[in-house]
């Protein structure tokens, strides 16, 4: 019977709290647990909550919340420094363009989707390296978040269990955890239909893709992306290994 940590861990007003901790690298190490965890926003926790949440020992946050989205759940547990690292959110409002079109369909917001998860490389990579900028400064534990903690949150998770040297098969099962955890808020985009509401309220394995699709494209293959526009070298590669992995 394992003796390891929660993975999750059941916020009443963070359903997709998780912990990083404990996945396998191909070399043979484990992330630490309770050093980063991902999550939905820290606006919604309970009084409960935030004693969770400070028996973890957070003290940093690494929000990818657009302005308005910060200014409508501002974090509140008051010992956590936050960093804003913001990627202004695009699909909703490419949804309703399309619905006010008469064009929306679920393959459509599907595709939207996997559009916005190329654009983080395209136009959002500053905020990944800022992300990583932090990782290597910032004294653990600490919590990276978007909104939903799927998304933004997704690929940046999937980019540090990369970086750690996490095997694909793993990262992608840390991705699709979001599908079991995350609690949609019924009143969000109310007036798009319910199969387009469905296909932005939970994730898929090809939006993943679309942007590591959109890292080939762009510089190559991952490894470059890492190394010349998130700035990991051989020695911070190593130094992030050392602070979140143990043998």
């Amino acid at each position: 019977m394992s003796d390891s940590p929660a993975r999750h861990l059941a916020l009443q007003g963070a359903s997709n709290f998780r912990d990083l901790g404990g996945y396998p690298t191909i070399d043979g190490r484990t992330t630490r647990w309770r050093h980063i965890f991902r999550s939905n926003h820290l606006g919604q926790l309970t009084a409960a909550d935030i004693e969770i949440v400070r028996a973890l020992g957070v003290r940093s946050a690494f929000d990818f919340r657009g302005v308005e989205e910060r200014a409508a759940g501002v974090c509140v547990v008051s010992e956590i420094t936050v960093h804003s690292l913001p990627i202004e959110p695009s699909v909703v409002a490419a949804l309703r363009t399309e619905l006010a079109r008469g064009t929306l369909t679920a393959p459509v917001a599907l595709e939207l989707m996997r559009e916005s998860y190329r654009n983080y490389v395209r136009y959002h990579t500053n905020s990944f390296r800022n992300l990583f900028g932090h990782l290597l400064e910032d004294r653990a534990p600490l919590v990276i978040h978007c909104t939903a903690g799927k998304d933004r949150t997704g690929f940046a998770s999937a980019l540090i269990l990369h970086a750690l040297g996490v095997p694909d098969e793993i990262i992608a099962e840390d991705y699709l955890l979001t599908n079991q955890h995350y609690k949609r808020d019924a009143t969000a985009a109310f007036d798009l239909p319910e199969d387009v509401r469905n296909a932005i309220g939970s994730v898929e394995a090809s939006y993943l893709a679309a942007a590591f699709e959109a890292i080939g494209s762009e510089y190559g293959d991952l490894e470059t992306y890492l190394r010349d526009a998130l700035k990991l070298g051989t020695a911070e590669r190593a130094a992030l290994q050392a602070r979140y992995l143990q043998a």
